[in-house]
């Protein structure tokens, strides 16, 4: 899974971390729990907060 994946991130994201208001993360905590899924093997560095912007809404998407 890389960055650009959102959709698949934020359904991981859901699924693992039920108990995480998607509204209230902050993006350091948001990269952190990416960065930690089990499928994901993209380069750290290549995230960036338009990404992670993705990833939440896609998240907060997800969870409603």
């Amino acid at each position: 899974m890389k960055w650009t994946d959102t959709l698949r991130i934020a359904e991981d994201l859901a699924d693992t971390h039920d108990d995480i208001d998607p509204k209230t993360i902050r993006f350091t905590q948001l990269r952190q729990l990416v960065l930690d899924l089990p499928d994901f093997n993209d380069d750290p560095d290549r995230c960036g907060e338009k990404i992670l912007e993705a990833i939440q809404q896609a998240w907060i998407d997800e969870a409603e």
